[in-house]
Parts: structure tokens; sequence; C-alpha cells
């Protein structure tokens, strides 16, 4: 079976659909690279990597910045929120963390949430009022990665607290709801984010750059709980 990635890169070549297979999230974080800032900074960067409050704490008191960031770009407050230190992503906030700064590969607070799924994590990004229309390295918003990893709870809860775009397209030429399909396996979480999706308006009619929609791409793939979600739409291919 192809990998979450070799399908998006299928996909960015043209040559999807007669090569469908399951998926699995995949990622991993690199280490902190850091800036010729002052050395309070780079401490800050390094502490919020790890998780360590207190040390945060004490390097903000201290004059660091919130908005401390390597020379990729990426923020104290995004290396937080990859480390899904809820409570340190709390502090930098507090002291005036922007969230919308993105690094080099086009990531920051809020859109790291879409990919490891933490809705504790999401909830104190979403004080700091985010801009929700920030899009990943493929064109996504948060909303998009969310549902195709299978991250119920978190794209509930982004649908019901935001007016986060449900029918964004992105690079791919998918939408949530295509992503859901695709890079889903089809069981009871993705099928549920389906629900969700449809609950909150998003268009089954939207198809992807070769003209199949979602339920076509949900029949090919024997989802059958999917298509009888998306066949209470007339009309929908």
């Amino acid at each position: 079976m192809l990998s979450r990635k070799a399908i998006i890169g299928l996909a960015l070549l043209g040559s999807l659909s007669p090569l469908l297979g399951s998926s699995q999230a995949q990622g991993s974080a690199k280490g902190v690279i850091l800036s010729r800032q002052s050395g309070q900074n780079a401490q800050l960067i390094q502490a919020a990597e790890k998780g360590d409050l207190a040390q945060v704490q004490a390097l903000l008191k201290a004059g660091a910045s919130a908005n401390a960031n390597d020379r990729t770009g990426r923020t104290a407050l995004t290396w937080a929120a990859k480390g899904n230190h809820v409570a340190v992503t709390r502090a930098l906030i507090a002291s005036g963390a922007d969230p919308d700064p993105q690094d080099e590969a086009r990531n920051n607070a809020l859109l790291v949430t879409g990919e490891t799924g933490s809705v504790a994590l999401l909830r104190e990004v979403l004080k700091a009022h985010p801009d929700l229309t920030r899009t990943n390295r493929y064109g996504g918003t948060a909303l998009i990665p969310a549902a195709d990893r299978g991250h119920l709870a978190y794209v509930r809860e982004l649908l019901e607290t935001t007016n986060i775009n449900v029918n964004h397209v992105n690079n791919l030429g998918w939408t949530a709801l295509l992503e859901a399909v695709i890079l889903g396996d089809g069981g009871p979480l993705h099928t549920e984010i389906v629900r969700e999706l449809l609950a909150h308006g998003a268009d089954r009619r939207i198809a992807d750059r070769e003209g199949v929609t979602p339920l076509q791409h949900a029949r090919q793939r024997g989802f059958e709980d999917m298509v009888k979600l998306l066949e209470n739409n007339p009309g929908d291919g």
C-alpha cells in the first residue's frame, strides 16, 4: 500500500486515481537550529522545544522575547506546539507571542496542531486569535491535515469554535472532505470526520483535479459507511 507521502506526491504529479491506497500519518521534528540572536532568546527556544516551563518563565521574566525564533524562522511558540507543551504555549501567549509567523517549512503554531491533533494545544493557540487562513507547505489550512489524519476531536473543536473555511482547496486540489476520503482508512474516525465536515457545510460536489468527487473516491475504495453519508446529497455523482 502507498504511504501518505507517496499519495501526495502522485497528486502533485497529477497521477493519483489509479494508485490510491491506505495511508498513515508521518512526520518527525528536527532539532532546534538557533539563530544569531541574544543568548536569552536562544535559550528560550531550547526551553520551549523541551517543554521546560520553569526555564521559559524565568527567561521571559529576564527579558527574552516571546517571539524569539531560530534561523529557520521557527518561533519558540511553534516549537512548544510541536512538542504539545500546553503550559509552555500558555506562558508564551500570555507574554505576547504571535501565533502567525511561519518557518521555512511554512509551519506555525496553529498549523502544527492540525498535524498533531492536540485539542488542548489548539485551545491555547486560539486564545491568541491566529489567522485561520494561513496555509502549510501543501497550501492547506489546519483543518485539512487534521481531517486526513483522523483527528476527530480536533476537527470537531475547530469547526465548532471557529469560522475556518471548510471548503478551502489546497495545492493538491483537495478539500478537507476529499482528504478525509482519499488519505483516510474508511474506518469509524474518518467516517465521523466526514459526517462533521458535511454538518458544517462541506460541499461534497467539489471534485479533485481529475473531476473525481468525494463520493466517487469513497465508492472506488469500498468505504461503504462514507458512501452512505455522501449519497444523501442528490446529484452528487
